[in-house]
């Protein structure tokens, strides 16, 4: 469980930011940091890529019972791994410290801050935050380690 300061770091991270930009701009509004990244306060009551934005208001309940979920399923693989197993302690501290950043957005909004905008030209990847960023950092390192982390030895014959 040494690795949950990272989370909690995440998570601080997280909702500072969040807390800055909902207090500094109007929603919408952008201001532009770079020739291809903006701060554009958003408010996405949907999952990744705005996905179920526009449902009725279901969508608050089920995404708060499946992170809530994903937080304790993340907590206990946390806790059952050997002292050895860095990178993937490190890969799901990150997932944890997003996820509850984003669930304390649904828990007291209904809805998550995005604010990071990173675009060229016209066209616009979908506005994201510090804790998804966390989130993807950390699966992509659990796919790394999938692919290349601890063998398995071989039985001798």
């Amino acid at each position: 469980m040494r690795w949950l300061w990272v989370s909690a770091a995440i998570v601080v991270l997280d909702q500072y930011s969040k807390v800055l930009v909902d207090s500094a701009l109007e929603l919408h509004q952008s201001i532009g940091l770079l020739p291809s990244l903006a701060i554009r306060k958003i408010y996405n009551s949907g999952a990744a890529f705005s996905f179920l934005s526009d449902a009725s208001g279901w969508q608050r309940w089920f995404f708060i019972t499946l992170a809530s979920l994903v937080v304790v399923v993340l907590i206990v693989w946390l806790y059952r791994l050997q002292r050895n197993q860095v990178r993937m302690a490190l890969a799901l501290s990150l997932v944890l410290g997003g996820a509850v950043g984003n669930l304390i957005d649904r828990v007291f909004y209904g809805y998550v801050i995005d604010f990071i905008d990173v675009y060229y030209a016209s066209w616009h990847w979908p506005t994201f935050n510090i804790a998804d960023s966390a989130i993807t950092v950390g699966a992509a390192l659990l796919l790394l380690d999938a692919f290349t982390g601890h063998k398995k030895e071989q039985p001798a014959e």
